[in-house]
C-alpha cells in the first residue's frame, strides 16, 4: 500500500469534485427513482458523451467552450426528445430511454473508429479522471450545481414540469460526465437515492449526501492507497455505501 499517495493536495480537489457532483445527483435521482425511469441518466450522459466526442473528431480544443457547447447541445436535444416521448408514449419511456442509450453508444464508438487513441477517449467517457479534476472544473461545477440547487428550492422545476425536469438534467450531467465519467454518474445518481427509498424531503437528502461522501471519500482514498483506478473504486464503495445502510441501519429506523 502507498500512504505516501493520501495527499489532500491530490485527493481533495477529486473529493471536492465529488460533493459538488452529488449536490445535484441527489435529488435529481431522488426524482428518478420516483419517476420510474432509471436509465435516463445513463442515456442523457452517453448523449453528452457524444457531443465531446463529436467535437473531437471535428478537432476541437479539448475543454474548450466549443466542447461544452457541443455536449450540452447533445445532451438538451436528447431531453426534449424524451421529454416528447414521456407526453406521447409514456409506457414506452423506459424502453426508449435504453434505446437511446444504446444508439448513442454505438455513434460514439464510430466516431472514435478511426482514432488511434480511440480506447482511451472512451475509457476516459465511461470511467472519468476525476483525479485530475482543476481548479476551473471546480468553479464550473459549482456554478452549475448552485444554479440547479437554487431551481430546485425556489419551485422552479417543479413548474416547468417535464421540460424543467429533463433540461435540469442535462444542464447537470453534462458537465459532470466529463469529469466523473458515465458510470459514476449513474453510480451516483441511484445509488444513494435507493437506500434512502423509505424516507422523504430534506432528511432523505441528508441521508443520500452522507452515503453519497462516505463513498466517494472511501473510493479515492482506496484507488490511492491500491494505486487503482479512481472512478471504479468510488463506484464500488457508493454501493458498499449504499448496501451498509440498507442492511444495517435502515431497518432499525422509521420513515
Amino acid at each position: 500500500m502507498n500512504w505516501d499517495a493520501l495527499d489532500w493536495g491530490i485527493l481533495g480537489p477529486p473529493f471536492i469534485a465529488g460533493l459538488l457532483v452529488l449536490a445535484t445527483h441527489v435529488p435529481l435521482g431522488t426524482q428518478v427513482l420516483d419517476r420510474g425511469i432509471i436509465f435516463i441518466d445513463l442515456a442523457i450522459a452517453q448523449i453528452a458523451g457524444l457531443g465531446v466526442i463529436a467535437a473531437d473528431a471535428m478537432g476541437w480544443t479539448e475543454g474548450g467552450v466549443a466542447v461544452q457547447a457541443a455536449a450540452l447541445t447533445a445532451a438538451l436535444l436528447g431531453a426534449l426528445l424524451l421529454t416528447w416521448t414521456e407526453r406521447h408514449v409514456p409506457q414506452q419511456q423506459e424502453a426508449l430511454i435504453g434505446i437511446l442509450f444504446i444508439l448513442a453508444a454505438c455513434a460514439g464508438i464510430l466516431l472514435l473508429a478511426a482514432n488511434p487513441q480511440g480506447g482511451e477517449h472512451l475509457k476516459d467517457l465511461l470511467v472519468g479522471q476525476i483525479l485530475w479534476v482543476g481548479t476551473l472544473h471546480l468553479w464550473w461545477l459549482a456554478a452549475v450545481s448552485a444554479l440547479l440547487l437554487a431551481a430546485h428550492r425556489l419551485g422552479w422545476l417543479l413548474r416547468s414540469g417535464r421540460y424543467g425536469f429533463y433540461v435540469a438534467f442535462a444542464l447537470a450531467v453534462t458537465i459532470s460526465v466529463q469529469l466523473v465519467g458515465v458510470y459514476l454518474v449513474f453510480a451516483s445518481l441511484i445509488l444513494p437515492a435507493i437506500a434512502t427509498r423509505r424516507y422523504r424531503g430534506l432528511r432523505r437528502h441528508g441521508i443520500a449526501y452522507g452515503i453519497g461522501a462516505l463513498g466517494y471519500a472511501l473510493g479515492l482514498i482506496l484507488s490511492a492507497l491500491l494505486d487503482l483506478p479512481s472512478g471504479a473504486v468510488i463506484v464500488w464503495m457508493l454501493a458498499a455505501s449504499a448496501l451498509v445502510w440498507t442492511l444495517a441501519v435502515q431497518p432499525k429506523a422509521h420513515p
